[in-house]
């Protein structure tokens, strides 16, 4: 499975920002797809995951009610809808899929929050 994945930049607090993942093979037939991220100095963390088979989402507190994911399956894509921007969200994120329950990454793409 390949990812690749776009939309990251520099934007300021309260801004918002789109990020996309395309993938190699079927949304469908992966388990799971979800976005992860590293700050500085800190672990990967997964912030935002859709079961694909109910549709069921979960998100991380520190972004629920502010990122949004959701996938098109006619595109093989995943994209992250970020709204009301911290600093705390710097970041890389990374795009990841579940295929029989194993993982496969995406490169990073780097979202930087600053005025």
């Amino acid at each position: 499975v390949q990812l690749q994945a776009s939309g990251g930049g520099l934007v300021q607090p309260g801004g918002s920002l789109r990020l996309s993942c395309v993938a190699s093979g079927s949304i469908s037939s992966f388990n799971a797809v979800a976005w992860y991220r590293q700050g500085p100095g800190s672990q990967r963390e997964s912030i935002a995951t859709i079961f694909t088979a109910s549709g069921n989402t979960v998100y991380v507190d520190s972004v629920k009610g502010r990122f949004t994911i959701s996938r098109d399956n006619a595109k093989n894509s995943v994209y992250l809808q970020m709204n009301n921007l911290k600093p705390d969200d710097t970041a890389v994120y990374y795009c990841n899929v579940l295929r029989n329950w194993k993982p496969y990454w995406g490169q990073g793409t780097l979202v930087t929050v600053s005025s």
